[in-house]
């Protein structure tokens, strides 16, 4: 993002006006973390930003459509593939996803976004050399929206436990994994491993929202309010059961969630089930 429900179909225009799509890059997937050596592993922020590949000529999305970056944006950078996240900042994904969906870019926005890169597609060597790769690569390409990710390496498991939790507590998403000895692979890789956690809230049940398509007749999400008075839409996470005979109105719900947006609401927030130990209002 990576970013999941509110990432629409990416159609960017060319400088004819025309609809441009260009082939899917060979972007590799991250698998999830399940205990392993950390020591054995470079570590990174997971970025709250949206998947960019530059192709030595252009920037594309993961699903192969070009983004309007702006001609001075991508100047200097290098004629080589790279593989990273474009990134106005933590918690800050909406105002993102917003400036690079626009048919014309919008140079304001776009000299506040950076190009965070972390790995060398083309290369044919293990991480760890494409990472001294990249060091000597972006010593001689000075470019102000080109930046190299940090890649720490980390004793051990506790080590990383901490790491999660320094990124977290400034307001980060969590962790990359990338084993040392690993070659870049343009599919799910076991190599790459993704680290966060989820957090739960529990919130009070406004109203039911009816369903559409698939959904019509059933529920189709709550309308719910925290407890310090914020509002949202609850509309992931119910079985069938659950969307035929929703939680009630005034009943508690927990939900989970990765993080807030600009404005405070919860990102990603999906029902786990109804809180039966609170006591519910009227």
């Amino acid at each position: 993002m990576s970013r999941l429900a509110l990432w629409l179909p990416l159609v960017l225009l060319s400088s004819a006006g025309h609809a441009e799509g260009i082939a899917p890059p060979p972007v590799q997937l991250a698998a999830d973390y399940q205990q392993q050596d950390a020591s054995l592993y470079r570590v990174s922020e997971k970025l709250d930003g949206v998947r960019a590949y530059w192709n030595g000529r252009e920037l594309l999305s993961r699903n192969g459509h070009r983004y309007s970056a702006p001609e001075w944006f991508v100047a200097n950078f290098p004629d080589t593939p790279l593989d990273g996240e474009l990134w106005l900042g933590r918690g800050r994904f909406s105002e993102l996803s917003a400036a690079v969906r626009r048919y014309q870019a919008n140079e304001a926005e776009w000299r506040q976004i950076r190009f965070m890169v972390f790995d060398l597609p083309a290369s044919e060597l293990p991480f760890e050399a494409r990472l001294t790769q990249l060091k000597r690569l972006f010593s001689r390409h000075d470019s102000a929206y080109l930046e190299l990710i940090e890649q720490r390496l980390l004793s051990d498991n506790a080590a990383l436990a901490a790491y999660l939790d320094e990124v977290e507590s400034l307001g980060g998403e969590g962790v990359m994994l990338r084993r040392r000895d690993s070659l870049y692979s343009p599919a799910r890789n076991p190599d790459l491993l993704k680290l966060k956690r989820f957090q739960d809230a529990e919130a009070r049940v406004l109203a039911h929202l009816p369903g559409q398509g698939k959904y019509q007749n059933m529920l189709g999400a709550l309308l719910v309010e925290t407890e310090d008075g914020r509002r949202f839409r609850l509309g992931t996470g119910f079985s069938d059961q659950q969307r035929l005979q929703p939680p009630s109105v005034g009943t508690t719900v927990t939900y989970r969630y990765r993080g807030e947006t600009a404005q405070g609401l919860p990102r990603f927030a999906s029902f786990m089930r109804v809180r039966n130990d609170m006591p519910q209002q009227p």
